[in-house]
């Protein structure tokens, strides 16, 4: 049963997900799509609901721990180029979900705007960074949004004003949505100043975190006036093993990949930290990672 034969699309079956990842992790995918665009999207919608497939979102796949079984069922990716469109008025830039954080850093400072230079090396994509509300320690992608434009699983779209989206650390309300794009909130500024802010974000995160392995970055989120990673280096676990993952000697909250690492050993490195940080401080650790199962 061909279900997915009117989408106009990118179709992949038993995709292997370890090239979609940064952990370089993951079984196949049953589906891997990719829309043409909004009418095809929903489309999608449609016949996955009608056939009661289940449906993940995946963007740079920088924030994800996908099982070593993979995905019985479709994963969804905004890679066309429907959804990486942008559009200016004034100082307010509407981008879509699909777009690296990379590009539109460039993007900005091209036009001379100003507000997200700290989005600097976060290798997600937009829609990514704010279902996760990325950011750093004093700032969050939430802190420019003016509003997100939406479609939810029954093909309906609709526009979240601000004030309609609940934003935490490291969290938000949107994975309930599949996100379209977003408006942004900027502020002019001389070009040469915003390039030197993007040369502090990325000079800091070269300094402070381990990029010589795949990894998902920070595997869990910050305990409230404390640093995961300082808790878990005062316990003694940095350069600890399961596999060939090995939590790093440079970040100790980061998990690389030194090899053929499974998401198996990534997983007994993640309740190892656990238990000694709980043990050590009586502080639980929350994970910072979306973890497929």
């Amino acid at each position: 049963m061909n279900w997915w034969k009117n989408l106009k699309g990118k179709v992949r079956l038993k995709e292997s997900l370890k090239a979609h990842t940064t952990f370089r992790i993951g079984g196949p995918a049953k589906y891997f799509v990719e829309p043409k665009g909004i009418d095809d999207l929903r489309l999608l919608l449609n016949l996955v609901k009608r056939y009661k497939i289940s449906t993940l979102v995946i963007g740079a796949g920088s924030n994800i721990l996908i099982n070593d079984k993979g995905i019985d069922g479709v994963v969804l990716r905004l890679n066309s180029p429907s959804f990486k469109k942008f559009s200016l008025k004034n100082n307010h830039l509407e981008v879509g979900a699909g777009c690296l954080l990379s590009k539109v850093v460039l993007l900005t400072k091209e036009y001379s705007l100003s507000g997200i230079e700290f989005l600097t090396g976060i290798p997600g994509t937009v829609g990514g960074a704010l279902v996760m509300n990325a950011g750093v320690s004093d700032k969050n992608i939430s802190d420019v949004v003016e509003n997100v434009k939406v479609m939810d699983y029954n093909g309906n779209i609709k526009t979240l004003n601000k004030k309609d989206i609940k934003f935490g650390y490291r969290t938000s309300n949107l994975s309930k949505y599949i996100i379209l794009s977003v408006c942004i909130k900027l502020i002019k500024k001389n070009k040469e100043e915003i390039q030197n802010r993007i040369k502090r974000y990325s000079d800091y995160r070269r300094a402070t975190q381990d990029l010589s392995w795949p990894s998902a970055g920070c595997i869990f989120k910050n305990p409230t006036q404390d640093a995961a990673g300082r808790l878990i280096d005062l316990c003694g676990l940095k350069g600890k093993r399961r596999g060939d993952a090995c939590i790093s000697q440079r970040h100790a909250n980061f998990i690389l990949n030194q090899g053929k690492a499974r998401a198996e050993d990534i997983l007994k490195l993640m309740d190892l930290v656990r238990i000694e940080v709980k043990k050590k401080f009586n502080i639980t650790l929350e994970a910072e990672i979306k973890i497929w199962k």
